[in-house]
């Protein structure tokens, strides 16, 4: 009776490690932002700014803002090129960065939250010593 006990254990240990073989042979695929539709231009508006972001063709990003009540036609109130795309874990979301003036300027695409009702775009903005001055959910204008 034991020895019976023994085998069977012995073979259910054997089919757990084939299946844990199989398993990490073909793990699950990683996200590629390259692979990803990311728009190469986005308008946001915030409760206090209208945000215009472009991919130049040097795979930099441009960002462009106005007042709320501004016209996306008018001059710009702020320009700051040179931006990234920065990818933030595994989930799809991602944000732009943009310095100024040692100011840090980013723009949260927020695909993961804690809550359906969280807008898709957040700007924060922070000062030289990293204390955040300005966070303001957004929503999408135009793609």
């Amino acid at each position: 009776m034991f020895r019976k006990i023994l085998l069977g254990t012995f073979c259910i240990v054997q089919i757990s490690l084939l299946q844990a073989t199989a398993v990490t042979e073909n793990p699950i695929p990683k996200i590629h932002y390259s692979q990803e539709k990311l728009p190469k231009s986005v308008i946001i508006k915030t409760k206090k700014f209208k945000i215009k972001i472009d991919q130049q063709p040097d795979g930099k990003y441009l960002y462009q803002s106005w007042p709320a009540n501004g016209k996306i036609t008018s001059k710009p109130s702020m320009i700051i090129s040179g931006g990234e795309l920065i990818p933030d874990g595994s989930g799809g979301n991602y944000y732009f960065e943009f310095s100024n003036e040692g100011y840090t300027y980013q723009v949260w695409r927020n695909y993961l939250t804690d809550s359906a009702k969280k807008a898709p775009y957040t700007l924060t903005v922070e000062d030289q010593n990293g204390k955040t001055i300005v966070s303001q959910d957004g929503f999408v204008v135009k793609y």
